[in-house]
C-alpha cells in the first residue's frame, strides 16, 4: 500500500498550474482482463537492474510554495534497496533517504525527501523499475502474448506486440504500468485512490533500460518532481556505511 496519508498532507500545499485543471484521463483507458500473479512478479523482476548501479542525475520541483532545482545521486541495490542523496545549488537543502522495498527506511531531514517523492513505488517507476504487486492484489494485464502474461490477456483484442501493460489492484489502491519498447522504450505509470489520479510518472529508458530521463506529477496539488540523468555507473561499488543515516 502506498502512503496515502503523506500524499494527501503533500497534495493539499498546492494550486500551482501545470497545464489546464480538466479531468485527467486514465493512463489505460482499456478493460483489462485477469492475470496471473506469479507472471505480473516475473516481469517486473526483468526490470531490476542486474548489477548494482549509481545514477546521477539533475532534479527540478515545483509546486504552489516552491521550485527548487539540483543535483542528486541514487544508488541502487537489486532487487530491492536505494539510496537517494540530494543537493540544491551550493550544497544548499541537501538530504538523503534509504528505501527498501515499497517503504522509506529513514530520511534526513524526512520532510523534504516526503514533500519530494510522497509516493515511493512512484520514484522506483521513474527509475525504470516496477515494485512487483503485494501478496494478495489483484493483477489484470494487455498485450501479455509470448510469454509475459496469463489468462485471457494474452489474446485481449487490440493489444500491441511492443506493449505490455499491466494492473495491480489491493485496497483502494490502483496502479496501472504501461512500458512500451518499440523504437521509444518508455515506461509510464499511475497511482489512483478513491477516484482519484494522485500521482503519474512518465520515464524515458535508453537502450539498457536505464532511464535518460523522467517526471512525476502530481496533477491534485499541481507539482511535479522531473530529472535528467548525467551518469550510469552499473560497476559502482556499495560498503556498509551505504545504508546508514548521514550523522
Amino acid at each position: 500500500m502506498l502512503d496515502r496519508r503523506c500524499a494527501l498532507s503533500y497534495i493539499g500545499a498546492g494550486a500551482f498550474l501545470i497545464g489546464c485543471r480538466h479531468p485527467i484521463p486514465p493512463l489505460v483507458p482499456l478493460p483489462l482482463a485477469p492475470a496471473s500473479w506469479d507472471s505480473a512478479v516475473a516481469w517486473t523482476r526483468s526490470l531490476v537492474p542486474a548489477h548494482r548501479t549509481l545514477i546521477r542525475f539533475r532534479w527540478k520541483y515545483r509546486d504552489a510554495d516552491k521550485n527548487y532545482a539540483g543535483r542528486a545521486a541514487v544508488r541502487i541495490a537489486p532487487p530491492d534497496s536505494l539510496r537517494i542523496d540530494y543537493a540544491g545549488p551550493f550544497n544548499w537543502g541537501a538530504g538523503a533517504a534509504v528505501v527498501v522495498g515499497d517503504s522509506t527506511l529513514w530520511a534526513d531531514p524526512e520532510k523534504n525527501f516526503r514533500s519530494l517523492v510522497p509516493a515511493v513505488r512512484m520514484l522506483w517507476a521513474g527509475l525504470g523499475i516496477v515494485r512487483p504487486p503485494a501478496p494478495g492484489a489483484a493483477v489484470f494485464g494487455l498485450g501479455l502474448g509470448g510469454g509475459g502474461g496469463g489468462g485471457g490477456a494474452d489474446h485481449a483484442q487490440g493489444a500491441d506486440s511492443n506493449v505490455r501493460i499491466w494492473r495491480f489492484v489491493q485496497g483502494d489502491d490502483t496502479l496501472d504500468y504501461r512500458l512500451a519498447s518499440g523504437s521509444a522504450r518508455v515506461l509510464e505509470a499511475e497511482w489512483r485512490a478513491q477516484g482519484k489520479v494522485f500521482a503519474r510518472s512518465r520515464a524515458e529508458l535508453d537502450v539498457r533500460a536505464m532511464p535518460g530521463s523522467a517526471r512525476i506529477d502530481f496533477p491534485e496539488g499541481r507539482a511535479r518532481f522531473e530529472f535528467t540523468v548525467g551518469a550510469v555507473d552499473t560497476a559502482a561499488v556499495f560498503d556498509s556505511t551505504t545504508w546508514r543515516r548521514r550523522h
